[in-house]
């Protein structure tokens, strides 16, 4: 015998209510039109929410364990005791004054427990929004830059000047919808009869219609062209990092509003130097005279600066010497970070004969 509380998840206890709300959770959860639906729990679900729903086949099925009205009651489906709905004989037996599609319940259910049923109708006219790649070279991190690019897109049509209708002719209302973008469906299923608002078929949402239509765009206020536009780069901008240019994606149609260009930064690697955040990295080659004894020399610099390192005496060749403040500027604050200056002290491979000499008598001192 079938537990019909436990199909449902209910104890015997429960309300009416209770079990309508459980029915309703589960039947929406295993619709067969859904993707991970299943026809087979659907139909077990269906056959309690029958039986418990009824108060007194409700008390037949505590007393007894089962329903003694061999389908009386039950209307179409319920053929005799234990058996339940018969989904197939519902859809295809003689005589039944309604339609009924697995598809309805779905829709149904999605009316009845949607979340965001109150939410604004999607605007069908906004222009897509377009992600591009734009390249840029470590220097032109150090201040703000201005960049022109060449971008193929929807734009507003010339002809109509983005209203999708011909010269001289008007813009009506939709008839079907008298300009509210969405009209009523009535759909009648095994559960009753619902109401839902669906996109108007005639407007596509819009609300109004060209009385004629553009010979250029067809209507749609939106030709493919190409578009000059202006990228402002802020100092101190990284890798990988995006910037949202409004306005800029592709042309709404009819004059609505336009998406937004998406850019993301791509910065070309550098032969001298090396970013980690805002801080700057190189390698400068030394001598072993200079590592000894200390000097000052001049270090490359990013924004070709002059930049004098004091190199200490005693420096070992892998030695990291920081200059502050010499790096890449900070992405919208102030200052910069700094320049890291990694010493590599060289050996010569040939010597002259004077500098042998001298290596000779430093050998003699322990150097």
């Amino acid at each position: 015998m079938r537990d019909y509380y436990k199909i449902l998840g209910v104890s015997k206890s429960a309300s009416a209510e209770e079990i309508k709300k459980a029915y309703y959770k589960l039947a929406h959860k295993y619709h067969p039109s859904r993707k991970d639906g299943n026809e087979k729990k659907f139909k077990e679900i269906n056959e309690a929410y029958q039986i418990l729903s009824n108060k007194e086949k409700r008390n037949q099925y505590d007393r007894f364990g089962q329903v003694f009205e061999r389908g009386k009651g039950f209307g179409p489906g319920f053929d005799h005791v234990g058996r339940g709905f018969d989904f197939q004989w519902a859809w295809t037996r003689p005589g039944i004054d309604f339609e009924f599609d697995l598809k309805d319940l779905g829709d149904m259910m999605e009316e009845l427990f949607s979340f965001d049923s109150q939410r604004e109708k999607r605007d069908l006219k906004k222009g897509g929004d377009i992600k591009i790649d734009v390249e840029i070279s470590l220097e032109d991190c150090l201040q703000e830059k201005k960049k022109e690019i060449n971008l193929r897109k929807y734009i507003p049509c010339s002809r109509c000047q983005g209203k999708g209708a011909e010269p001289g002719t008007k813009i009506k209302e939709c008839f079907s919808c008298r300009g509210t973008g969405r009209v009523q469906q009535i759909k009648k299923t095994f559960f009753g009869s619902y109401t839902r608002y669906i996109v108007c078929p005639e407007c596509k949402g819009e609300g109004n219609r060209p009385e004629k239509l553009c010979n250029v765009c067809g209507g749609e206020g939106r030709i493919r062209g190409e578009e000059k536009i202006e990228i402002q780069i802020p100092a101190g901008i990284d890798l990988n990092q995006l910037l949202i240019v409004q306005g800029k994606g592709d042309a709404g149609k009819r004059g609505a509003k336009s998406g937004d260009l998406y850019v993301r930064i791509l910065i070309k690697p550098h032969p001298l130097f090396k970013r980690k955040g805002d801080d700057l990295y190189c390698q400068l080659a030394t001598s072993f005279s200079q590592a000894a004894l200390g000097d000052e020399v001049e270090v490359p610099s990013l924004d070709k600066k002059k930049i004098i390192l004091k190199i200490p005496p005693g420096s070992q060749s892998g030695k990291i010497l920081r200059i502050s403040g010499k790096g890449i500027p900070h992405f919208g604050r102030p200052g910069r970070g700094n320049l890291y200056v990694k010493l590599e002290v060289k050996i010569p491979k040939k010597l002259t004969k004077k500098q042998k000499e001298l290596l000779e008598k430093l050998k003699e001192e322990g150097i």
